[in-house]
């Protein structure tokens, strides 16, 4: 069964099955990205609260009917009216047709602040997620720093790794996440539009993992 992953700006991305269609982070606010961009949705997973991943109104209408959203449960006030499954790190959740089973994993900051003590990104606030779509699996790390959670992320097809330092990982952070999970493909995101050959050769030249560098509105094909 092919998967395709469509990295649509940021965070935001579109995985596409043949009888699926799930969004990761899908938002307008911040993006460039438009309502008219998104199709109607089976499973919608939001990792955190900020804008710049949570975007209320296209939930609502992208969303198909009785279709859950899967987001922290600190979010649960905000999606008020919107069918919404809450999940904490080390909670899982398998859809009720079998067509896959979301992981929620830990997604925070350690190193950066916007003021002493406070992260932009505390733990407990958003998640990173597992995807199994039948035999493969895919990590979104969601917005984060170099965590040591991540040693017991493994058996991963294709890692979606922010590397745009500031509110995450930097490209060399990035590469040592790689490093450490062992997936087999691994893609950067929240790049802030920086280069991520850092990333690719030093991923490449210390591991199997294949680095793949999309462009907004490519996708990669994980069959």
């Amino acid at each position: 069964m092919a998967i395709t992953i469509k990295w649509m700006a940021h965070s935001t991305f579109k995985i596409k099955t043949e009888d699926q269609v799930i969004y990761i982070d899908p938002t307008t606010k911040g993006t460039g990205l438009k309502k008219d961009d998104f199709e109607p949705a089976d499973l919608i997973l939001v990792t955190h609260g900020h804008q710049d991943h949570f975007d209320k109104d296209l939930l609502k209408k992208i969303r198909k009917l009785g279709k859950p959203v899967i987001a922290p449960e600190n979010l649960k006030k905000e999606m008020k009216g919107i069918v919404m499954w809450d999940l904490n790190p080390g909670q899982f959740m398998k859809m009720g047709d079998g067509s896959a089973t979301v992981w929620a994993v830990d997604a925070y900051n350690v190193k950066r602040f916007k003021s002493p003590g406070k992260p932009f990104h505390p733990k407990g606030f958003g998640v990173g997620y597992i995807l199994k779509i039948g035999e493969k699996k895919i990590y979104h790390a969601g917005d984060t720093d170099l965590i040591p959670e991540m040693e017991k992320i493994t058996d991963i097809d294709v890692a979606l790794l922010p590397s745009g330092d500031t509110y995450t990982m930097d490209s060399q952070e990035a590469a040592e996440a790689a490093l450490l999970i062992k997936p087999k493909v691994a893609i950067p995101m929240h790049t802030w539009d920086k280069d991520q050959e850092i990333f690719k050769k030093e991923v490449e030249e210390k591991s199997s993992t294949k680095v793949v560098i999309l462009k907004r509105g490519e996708e990669y094909t994980l069959e």
